[in-house]
């Protein structure tokens, strides 16, 4: 059975920020449904404002591969269910709320360092804007535009 695009959208913010609190979350949400919603560039080219093609597009979101680096994947949106909060956050998510901090962020990641990188995608599409909980967020630069 496939899942609902709220069904989807809760799992993988599960996955990529549940232990991050209602505002790592927020932000997590809020960079998927910028791309999902994207007027140029590579995201609205592949994601065609559709959140299952934006969510599984190769190489996007470690949650959604099978395998990293060769091995199992063991953390992936269909080992866990979602909690009542996760499926909160896709509600307010896909009512068009956005983390107001993270600005137009189309990409974040978790840097395991202190500090965030000036630039991600490490290609110059992406300038830093906010660092919230463990994961550093971006907003696409003017190159990004040409994807």
């Amino acid at each position: 059975m496939a899942y609902s695009s709220r069904e989807l959208l809760a799992r993988i913010i599960k996955c990529e920020a549940g232990g991050e609190g209602d505002n790592g979350m927020k932000a997590v949400a809020s960079v998927i449904m910028n791309r999902v919603n994207e007027a140029y560039g590579e995201y609205l080219r592949i994601g065609q404002g559709d959140l299952r093609k934006i969510i599984f597009q190769t190489g996007q979101f470690d949650c959604v591969a099978s395998e990293l680096g060769g091995l199992p994947n063991p953390q992936t949106i269909y080992a866990s269910p979602p909690d009542q909060i996760h499926y909160d956050i896709a509600d307010w998510a896909l009512a068009g709320n956005r983390l107001y901090t993270t600005g137009e962020s189309l990409w974040y990641f978790n840097p395991y360092l202190p500090g965030c990188p000036a630039e991600f995608p490490f290609n110059g599409n992406g300038s830093f804007q906010v660092s919230v909980a463990n994961h550093c967020f971006y907003n696409p630069t003017a190159s990004y535009f040409l994807t």
